[in-house]
């Protein structure tokens, strides 16, 4: 069995078909999919998505949407975990470097929401764009005990080993297909068998020949296969590696 350990299945561009996409995934082996929140106003909608059985939530504040975001999120944040014991992540949070006018206020909203994630023993999912060092040195100095993923990761060999040595998992999804993504496809290479989870951060971050298409839960089985070839591995090693990391990380049951 597959897990998709990141993809937005609430956003709106599933509304139309989600039963559909979800049926597809199945169809292909993706047996469980874990869906993360961004916005205080989208939580409802995941929490929802929640009562499947095959779908696990995280609660978070996404450093892309600062604008959307209020003073009291915190706030709100906290006592939403407080309610909802079936998050199993706070997330998705981090660091965006691509927007310095944001910047100061990310990792202050980030410094807030992982102190929550400590408080509560909870992983956290992080998003960081051109910040990987900068967010292992504050994650050393924070110390969240339960660690989390690095969602999308996309740097190198040592930066992996980094964040591996503080108890994270790194996300692998569509843009190690690529070939321009030579580093990365490095990284994968030559991460430790239990350092790595799949996901496919749809609708976006389409594997290679799927450009400017909605991408979905299904395609997770085509980040297995590079995976697998990346490390010399079979494709049925790699899903069984990676779904044990999954339920590790995020307490899924085995018996699923």
């Amino acid at each position: 069995m597959l897990i998709d350990a990141h993809c937005h299945l609430d956003f709106p561009d599933f509304d139309a078909d989600r039963e559909a996409v979800l049926a597809r995934a199945h169809a292909a082996g993706v047996g469980h999919f874990v869906v993360p929140g961004t916005r205080r106003c989208d939580w409802p909608r995941v929490l929802a998505l929640g009562a499947r059985d095959d779908v696990s939530v995280c609660l978070g504040l996404h450093p892309y949407f600062m604008d959307d975001h209020r003073e009291g999120d915190i706030d709100a944040l906290a006592a939403a975990l407080d309610r909802h014991p079936e998050v199993v992540a706070l997330g998705e949070c981090g660091i965006d470097a691509r927007f310095t006018d944001t910047l100061d206020a990310q990792w202050a909203l980030f410094d807030a929401q992982v102190r929550l994630a400590r408080a509560r023993n909870l992983p956290l999912v992080i998003h960081c764009v051109r910040a990987n060092d900068r967010l292992a040195k504050r994650l050393r100095q924070l110390a969240p005990e339960a660690g989390g993923l690095i969602h999308a990761f996309a740097g190198s060999p040592q930066q992996a080993k980094a964040f591996l040595e503080l108890g994270f998992a790194v996300g692998l999804g569509g843009a190690l297909t690529h070939e321009r993504a030579r580093r990365l496809q490095r990284s994968v290479a030559e991460l430790p068998d239990d350092g790595y989870v799949l996901e496919t951060d749809s609708p976006d971050m389409p594997p290679a020949g799927h450009q400017g298409e909605r991408n979905e839960p299904v395609r997770v089985s085509e980040v297995c296969r590079r995976v697998a070839e990346l490390r010399g591995q079979s494709a049925e090693r790699v899903a069984a590696d990676s779904t044990a990391t999954a339920r590790w990380l995020f307490g899924l049951p085995a018996s699923e």
